[in-house]
C-alpha cells in the first residue's frame, strides 16, 4: 500500500517582510499564515517547528495506540506533546532536537511495560523514523 498526503506553501516578499501561508488537502490548513514574524518574533501563526512538532506527536500517539493494542491494552487517554527546538547551528539554523512528553492512564499495565511500549512506538513512529538525524527523547508520566 502507499499513501500520498500533499501539502503545500505561499510566499511572496522577502524573508522578513513576506507573506506566506500553508495549506493541506485535507482542508485542516487553509492558507493558514506562516512567515519569519510568527517563526522568529512571537507574532499569531504558525511555523514549520509547530507543524512537524504536530506531526510528530499525532504519528507517535497513533503508533502507541496501536502498539498498546497489539499487547491487550487500551488506553483511557494519551496525550502527547512534543517541544521541536530549532537554534543556530554552523550554517544557518537547524532542528537540534525533539522532546516528546507523554501522560497516559492505560488500565491493566504497569510503568514499566507501558514505558518499554512508549519507545517501541517512538522508534517505530514514522515520523520518528524521517527524523533520524534528529536526537528524540520521550519523557512518560503514567498514571
Amino acid at each position: 500500500m502507499k499513501i500520498q498526503r500533499t501539502a503545500s506553501a505561499h510566499w511572496t516578499g522577502g524573508l522578513k517582510d513576506g507573506k506566506a501561508s500553508v495549506s493541506t488537502q485535507s482542508g485542516a490548513l487553509t492558507n493558514y499564515p506562516y512567515g519569519f514574524a510568527s517563526r522568529f518574533e512571537g507574532v499569531a501563526g504558525t511555523n514549520p517547528e509547530e507543524l512537524l512538532g504536530a506531526a510528530h506527536a499525532a504519528c507517535f500517539t497513533m503508533a502507541l495506540s496501536l502498539i498498546l493494542g497489539e499487547a491487550g491494552f487500551t488506553a483511557d487517554s494519551l496525550d502527547t506533546t512534543a517541544h521541536v527546538t530549532l537554534e543556530s547551528v554552523e550554517g544557518g539554523f537547524g532542528i537540534t532536537g525533539i522532546a516528546l512528553k507523554l501522560a497516559a492512564k492505560v488500565p491493566g499495565t504497569d510503568e514499566a511495560t507501558f514505558t518499554d511500549l512508549a519507545n517501541k512506538a517512538k522508534a517505530g513512529c514514522p515520523v520518528s523514523k524521517a527524523l533520524g538525524a534528529v536526537p528524540i527523547t520521550l519523557d512518560v508520566t503514567f498514571g
